[in-house]
């Protein structure tokens, strides 16, 4: 009798083992199955969304079939309740199991966006507060407040940097902009650092200024220095400047697509056609390169250049020189596909 109950109890003991093992081989092998999509796949986990809502909505975009294996898998790996909320790109040569991994170890995916050289502060917080991925727009009324809390003193213009920012989903404008900030402190530290000797700047602020100068002047990349040059020996000869996109700065919202003679007279802070010197404050986004232009200006006699409608420009050292330079490009032969950026 006894040998019969331990033989009945072994034979169960045996089909728990086996039903065990073949659950853990079972769930293994669920575990290595690919995904069911060809394509890239984002997902979006929001906050609270238990495990098993997360497998049926996987089920239901076609990443993968029986939702409630899926379930089970993360219960039996001990991370039921360690999803992470985050937008997600589930690549289509991933198995089940990295799935899983991607969403418990919170590897979301990351969005960007470009602040571009040459536009305004305005323009660039335009650009973020319409990214759909980017919350917290910053208002107009918030703004004097955003920059205090940055320690900005004055006019915001030319202090943040331009370059391609890579975001969680989520991230608040403020967020982009605090980085981009500290971003131009250390470019711009590390520039003046090095700087060429004998230059018409007091402090790093006005090598800024410059170089938003040169930001709007250059068509081409290469003539940056050329250009910084120009305005350098003008500085260095208290030579106005003469620089139209400091006259279009200063005319903000009013200006309309055209610069005509009155505009050039216009007294405005900005207008280096009236004032001498630099412009109060930078007019622009400014990358390296033109900080680096800025504080390390082409030598040369150059005094005045003029476009040529290709993108690039000529460079005169006389002023009866620029004048037949400036008929030929910009009256005789001007060109019908006049333009003032190269075309790559």
């Amino acid at each position: 009798m006894l040998k019969k109950c331990f033989l009945g109890l072994l034979a169960c003991f045996m089909v728990t083992v086996l039903a065990i093992g073949g659950g853990f081989w079972g769930l293994k092998w669920y575990a290595g199955q690919p995904v069911k999509i060809a394509m890239e796949q984002p997902f979006t986990i929001e906050k609270g969304d238990s495990l098993g809502r997360v497998a049926s909505r996987l089920a239901e975009v076609g990443v993968l079939a029986y939702p409630q294996a899926f379930s089970v898998m993360g219960r039996v790996l001990g991370k039921a309740g360690s999803l992470r909320a985050g937008d997600y790109l589930i690549m289509p040569n991933s198995s089940l199991l990295d799935v899983f991994t991607l969403f418990t170890e919170g590897r979301v995916r990351y969005y960007d966006i470009a602040l571009i050289e040459g536009h305004t502060l305005t323009e660039a917080i335009t650009s973020l507060n319409q990214h759909p991925k980017l919350t917290d727009p910053l208002r107009p009324d918030a703004l004097p407040a955003f920059y205090q809390s940055l320690g900005i003193q004055g006019s915001p213009e030319g202090l943040f940097y331009p370059d391609t920012y890579f975001f969680e989903a989520g991230t608040p404008v403020a967020a982009i902009l605090t980085r981009a900030h500290k971003r131009l402190q250390t470019v711009l530290d590390e520039e003046w650092q090095g700087k060429a000797e004998n230059l018409p700047f007091e402090n790093a602020y006005q090598a800024l200024v410059m170089a938003s100068l040169v930001e709007k002047e250059t068509g081409a990349a290469f003539e940056r220095p050329d250009i910084a040059g120009v305005f350098v020996r003008r500085l260095q000869r208290n030579m106005r400047l003469q620089s139209d996109p400091t006259v279009i700065y200063g005319m903000g919202k009013r200006y309309e697509g055209n610069l005509s003679r009155k505009m050039l007279r216009e007294k405005t802070p900005y207008n280096t056609y009236v004032i001498n010197g630099l412009p109060p404050t930078p007019i622009a986004l400014v990358g390296r390169e033109a900080i680096h232009a800025a504080l390390h200006p082409a030598g040369g006699e150059t005094l005045y250049f003029v476009a040529k409608g290709d993108g690039t420009h000529f460079f005169s050292e006389s002023l009866i020189e620029h004048n037949r330079a400036v008929r030929k490009y910009q009256v005789t032969e001007r060109r019908d596909d006049y333009r003032s950026r190269v075309v790559n």
